[in-house]
C-alpha cells in the first residue's frame, strides 16, 4: 500500500501531538528535579556546618534533610521508571550518570557520620552530584520544536544553574563562618560562585516576561545583611568569637533567600507546562483534513504554475519555519555554548585529575588560575592543553 499525502500530512499532526505530550511528562520530570536538587543543596550546606562544628552543630537539620532528600529521590526514581518519553541517548546517558553519584549518597552520608571526610571534600561530592542531575534538564530540548516552549525551557535551565550556585555560595559561607576563617582558595571560590549565578540570573532575566523578572527582582536578590556577611567573608576577618552565631545567621539568610528562588523556579516550570499546554491544545483543535480537501489544495494552488506555487504556499512555510529556527537558535544559543565550553572544561579537568591526581576542584581552580596568569578565558586554556595531550598522543614518525 502506498503512502498518500493525506498519511503523512496525518503523521505529521500525531508526531507532533506526541511531541508536546512528551514535553508535559518532561516538564513534571524537571519539577522533580528541581526539588530533589533544592533538598540536596540543603543537604550539602547543613553537612558542611555539621562537620565543620565536629558534630556541635546541625546534627537535627542534617537528619531532616536526609529524610527529605531520600523522599524527593523515591519520586524521582519513580519519574524515570518508565523513560519512553525521554528524547535521545544523550538523555539517557546524563540520567546514568547522575543516578551514579545519587546511588553513592548513602556511603557520603556514612563517612560524614563518621567524620571520616573533610568538609572540602564533602561539599565537592554534593557539588558533582548535584551538577549531573542538573545536567539532566538541557538536554531535554532536544524534543522542543515549538520555540515558545524553547524559550521556557532556556530561561528554566539558566535560573537553575543560578540557584545551584547560590547553594554553592551558602555550602562555602557556612564552612568559612564556621571554621573562623577563610583561605585565600575559599575565598576565592565565594567571590567566583557570586559572579557567577549573576551571569545566570541576568541570561535568565533576559529570557522571561515582566511578571517572572518582576517576582526574581521582588525576592531573589541577596538582602543588606547577606551583602555585609560577604564583605566579611571576602576580607581578612579576625576571630572574635562570634563564628558559630555568624554561621548560623549566614546559613539562615542564603537559606530564606534560596526558598524564594524556589518559587521563582516553580513559577518558570509552571510557564514550561502551560506553554505546551496551550501548543498542544492548538494542535488538538486541528480537524482531519479530507482526502479531497488535499486533492482540491494541491490541483487549486500551481500544480505547474511554479513561481505562483512557490510564492503562495512554500515560502510562506518556510518563512515560519526560518523566523521559528532562529528565534530557537538566539534563545539557546547562549546555553548550547555554555554547555560546549563545559565539556571543554571537564575534559581538561579529567586530565589533570588522571596524571597529576588532582581532585576535580583542584583542576578547576588550576585551570582557572592558568586563565588568570595568561589573561585569557579558563575554555581556551582548556582547548590547548586537550590540544597538546592530543599532540602527544600521536605515534612518532620514523
Amino acid at each position: 500500500m502506498k503512502a498518500t499525502a493525506h498519511d503523512f500530512l496525518l503523521a505529521a499532526r500525531n508526531r507532533g501531538r506526541e511531541q508536546l505530550q512528551d514535553i508535559l511528562q518532561i516538564g513534571e520530570l524537571t519539577g522533580c528535579i528541581a526539588r530533589l536538587a533544592h533538598m540536596l543543596q540543603r543537604e550539602r550546606g547543613a553537612s558542611n556546618i555539621w562537620l565543620c562544628s565536629r558534630g556541635r552543630l546541625f546534627a537535627a537539620e542534617r537528619e531532616l534533610c536526609i529524610q527529605e532528600v531520600n523522599t524527593e529521590l523515591a519520586i524521582f526514581r519513580q519519574a524515570i521508571a518508565e523513560p519512553d518519553y525521554l528524547p535521545g541517548s544523550a538523555l539517557f546517558v546524563s540520567l546514568a550518570c547522575a543516578l551514579h553519584y545519587l546511588e553513592q549518597l548513602p556511603e557520603l552520608r556514612t563517612q560524614i557520620t563518621a567524620q571520616h571526610i573533610q568538609p572540602l571534600n564533602a561539599m565537592e561530592q554534593f557539588n558533582i552530584t548535584l551538577r549531573h542531575l542538573l545536567s539532566i534538564v538541557p538536554e531535554t530540548s532536544n524534543v522542543v520544536d515549538d520555540s515558545g516552549v524553547a524559550r521556557a525551557l532556556a530561561a528554566l535551565f539558566s535560573f537553575m544553574q543560578g540557584k545551584e550556585l547560590v547553594g554553592q555560595e551558602r555550602a562555602i559561607g557556612a564552612l568559612g563562618f564556621t571554621l573562623g576563617e577563610f583561605s585565600d582558595a575559599l575565598r576565592q571560590q565565594l567571590v567566583d560562585r557570586i559572579d557567577s549565578q549573576q551571569r545566570c540570573f541576568d541570561a535568565f532575566c533576559s529570557m522571561v516576561d515582566l511578571p517572572l523578572h518582576q517576582q526574581f527582582l521582588a525576592c531573589g536578590e541577596p538582602c543588606r545583611e547577606t551583602e555585609r556577611l560577604r564583605r566579611i567573608a571576602c576580607t581578612r576577618f579576625q576571630h572574635d568569637g562570634d563564628e558559630p552565631q555568624r554561621a548560623l545567621r549566614w546559613f539562615a539568610l542564603l537559606t530564606t533567600r534560596i526558598d524564594a528562588l524556589k518559587n521563582v523556579e516553580d513559577a518558570l516550570i509552571n510557564a514550561v507546562m502551560a506553554q505546551a499546554q496551550q501548543a498542544l491544545g492548538q494542535v488538538l483543535q486541528q480537524t482531519e483534513p479530507a482526502e479531497s480537501e488535499i486533492a482540491s489544495w494541491v490541483a487549486g494552488h500551481g500544480g505547474y504554475h511554479g513561481e505562483h506555487y512557490f510564492d503562495r504556499h512554500l515560502l510562506p512555510l518556510v518563512r515560519q519555519q526560518a523566523q521559528q529556527l532562529e528565534t530557537m537558535a538566539q534563545q539557546l544559543a547562549s546555553l548550547q555554548a555554555t554547555l560546549e565550553e563545559r565539556k571543554v572544561i571537564d575534559q581538561a579537568k579529567a586530565l589533570l585529575i588522571r596524571h597529576q591526581g588532582y581532585s576535580e576542584e583542584q583542576a578547576w581552580q588550576t585551570l582557572r588560575k592558568m586563565a588568570m596568569n595568561q589573561n585569557k578565558r579558563m575554555v581556551d586554556v582548556a582547548s590547548a592543553m586537550i590540544s597538546v595531550a592530543d599532540i602527544w598522543r600521536l605515534p612518532t614518525k620514523e
